[in-house]
């Protein structure tokens, strides 16, 4: 009868296979900054109008993202600079051109910041949306 050893490495490596414990192959979750935010501008002497804020992660980390106005028919306006630095949060569009800086809650669900275009800075809450 022919014996079968298995080599201790070969053994480490499968058991933490099942128990998930493979750093190098893990999957690296997208940082809490990506997905929908809507907010409400209120310019005051002008309309109020919804903007909404979809941003993405590419695989090595890049942030994107572009923007809506609803009310206006406006979609896929490129954000041309993103940051985010838990907790804060800038992003820039020349297509508008407006600029934006808030700072995230701790359950990841709101944004509270300026939204600045022309005149100067206008209050803005973004919330998550699915």
């Amino acid at each position: 009868m022919k014996k079968h050893r298995v080599s201790s490495f070969r053994l480490c490596l499968a058991l933490m296979l099942a128990l998930g414990f493979v750093p190098a192959l893990a999957v690296a979750a997208d940082p809490p900054i990506v997905g929908n935010w809507e907010g409400t501008l209120d310019p005051g002497a002008q309309a109020k109008k919804r903007i909404v804020v979809h941003i993405s992660a590419a695989q090595d980390g890049t942030l994107s993202g572009t923007i809506d106005y609803p009310d206006q028919d406006t979609s896929g306006i490129q954000i041309t600079a993103i940051t985010y630095k838990a907790p804060t949060l800038h992003f820039e569009s020349n297509g508008i051109p407006g600029s934006y800086d808030g700072t995230m809650n701790k359950e990841n669900s709101l944004i509270t910041g300026a939204w600045k275009q022309g005149a100067g800075p206008v209050s803005l809450t973004l919330k998550r949306t699915p």
